[in-house]
């Protein structure tokens, strides 16, 4: 796939194929991504791979809107930012979030940005506590690391 067709595929995919992705595929967005740009080449993106069906359907919880469809998901990549190599981690996070995304469209799958960073676990406020909380205890996440999104992966499935 050529760059301008890759850039016109990208799209939000919130449904998934019960097919596995390989492992090999996900490495090789991680490898595209951690050539994303940076602050003073400051390399500050981190990247956790869940492909555990019982964890993806635990962090499809960490919001009470946004995140539930996660659970079709076959994978998931966490993005963050490590908040000791500078100021603009957050920054840093979302080029290489993006590069993920575009990644994902160039081998064939498809992805979904799940904001985390500043986001409330529910908007109504029933589910007390921010998503970043939940995601952080949940996968041991160390508190250096500031997680700015979950990125759901898997093949798309057909539309109805």
């Amino acid at each position: 796939m050529n760059y301008n067709d890759v850039i016109a595929a990208r799209h939000s995919v919130r449904r998934f194929q019960d097919k596995e992705v390989a492992r090999d595929l996900i490495d090789a967005m991680i490898l595209q991504a951690q050539t994303a740009p940076s602050s003073k080449n400051t390399k500050s993106s981190a990247f956790l791979v869940v492909d555990d069906p019982d964890t993806i359907v635990a962090l499809s919880e960490m919001r009470t809107s946004g995140s539930t469809f996660m659970k079709g998901a076959k994978a998931a990549i966490v993005v963050m930012g490590d908040t000791t190599k500078t100021d603009l981690y957050e920054v840093n996070s979302a080029i290489s979030a993006t590069i993920l995304q575009l990644s994902a469209v160039n081998l064939g799958l498809g992805s979904c940005w799940v904001q985390v960073a500043g986001r409330p676990r529910s908007k109504d406020g029933r589910v007390p506590g921010l998503a970043e909380d939940y995601v952080r205890e949940l996968l041991g996440i160390p508190e250096h690391l500031s997680v700015l999104c979950v990125l759901a992966l898997g093949y798309e499935a057909a539309q109805d």
